[in-house]
């Protein structure tokens, strides 16, 4: 008998929360230590910071699913911007109490604390870096060759931008400047592979409507990810449509002999529900295709299918350590970038935006340009 989700979810939620405060403890009494026992350089204003921003990002999360506002952006902003700082303090801090530890052992007397605010700066620094680094967005660019591509479709080019994650840190000035991006490239179809909203509380209409300036020549695609269909996905897939994307849901349509389809995310997390969206959608094996998913969780579905293509985005690289680690070793190969499975390549992007802490470091925010040979 499963447990009801409620009780699922506080339970998660419970769990890592004491984790987020185990962790600011561990932070404080790494500050407050004093090796010689002779005072503290912690006090009661570092302790009552550190324990409101121990729950700063749950509070901020549960706030933003429900209400909007200016104040509460910027709350849910700075929060989201600690938790990535966090990771990286809570390395230095680790760092500092094995570098002591090897001092002790070899006789060497060592500032502790100098050697902790050392660390701590670095630690800040890199997090501030990782900041900057997920608010510059690249062009990446990849050619790709099929077998069996229609002629008119030769020299072709075509974008591909996932994972914006619209909402309370990123919002429709984001987007245009991703739309202009896009246009500059003159792109001859347009691919959204889900995750364009955040899924925390928006205007999706007023949020989507930078799309209205998006056009291609050969149409501009949407398939919905996680983030949208974390329940009803209803009113962001109207106001994706509304804005003039065609949103494909378990659909093919065909462009100059050049099949399209798309399967959102809820119909593609099982082997079972995405061999039979395909199935349902008649690929033609003889003629080549593209199949917009969202996440590459199952790569050869597609595959044994005849998909000529898949794209995706959903990983993003795992946006800095240790989830980038933790990324490769869910999707492996399918990570990042084009790879190939049997006959068909599979181009999977980092996405444009972030989940959660606004960082990056060794992935890089993208919007991909495709050349068709």
């Amino acid at each position: 008998m499963c447990m009801p989700l409620p009780r699922r979810l506080f339970g998660f939620v419970a769990v890592v929360q004491s984790v987020l405060f185990l962790t600011h403890f561990f932070l404080y009494e790494t500050w407050a230590f004093s090796p010689g026992g002779s005072g503290t350089h912690g006090g009661l204003g570092i302790g009552l910071a550190l324990g409101f921003l121990s729950v700063s990002f749950f509070a901020a999360s549960l706030l933003a699913h429900r209400y909007t506002n200016a104040v509460l952006r910027g709350f849910y902003r700075v929060a989201a911007i600690w938790l990535g700082l966090l990771t990286f303090l809570l390395v230095a801090a680790i760092s500092a109490w094995i570098y002591f530890g090897v001092a002790r052992l070899l006789g060497i007397d060592v500032n502790f604390h100098w050697t902790v605010e050392l660390l701590f700066g670095a630690a800040v620094v890199i997090g501030l870096l990782g900041v900057f680094n997920a608010g510059w967005t690249r062009v990446t660019r990849a050619t790709v060759r099929l077998a069996n591509l229609p002629v008119a479709w030769r020299g072709r080019r075509a974008a591909l931008i996932s994972d914006l994650h619209l909402g309370h840190v990123r919002n429709g000035s984001f987007l245009r400047r991703m739309v202009r991006k896009i246009l500059r490239e003159e792109p001859h179809a347009i691919f959204i592979a889900g995750d364009l909203y955040d899924g925390t509380a928006i205007d999706a209409g007023r949020a989507a409507e930078p799309l209205n300036k998006l056009t291609a020549p050969h149409g501009v695609y949407f398939v919905a990810g996680n983030h949208e269909q974390f329940g009803d996905d209803g009113k962001y897939l109207r106001a994706i449509e509304a804005a003039g994307v065609r949103v494909l849901s378990n659909e093919k349509v065909e462009v100059d002999g050049l099949q399209i389809m798309g399967v959102p995310y809820r119909n593609a997390t099982q082997k079972g529900h995405l061999a039979s969206a395909l199935r349902g959608m008649g690929v033609d094996r003889e003629r080549a295709s593209i199949l917009l998913t969202h996440a590459p969780d199952h790569p050869e579905i597609a595959e044994a299918a005849g998909v000529s293509l898949q794209l995706s985005g959903h990983t993003h690289l795992g946006q800095f350590l240790p989830w980038s680690w933790m990324a490769r070793r869910v999707y492996r190969q399918f990570v990042y970038g084009l790879s190939r499975i049997g006959k068909m390549q599979v181009f999977t992007s980092s996405g444009a935006g972030t989940w959660g802490p606004p960082l990056r470091l060794g992935s890089k925010p993208e919007i991909v340009v495709l050349e068709f040979e």
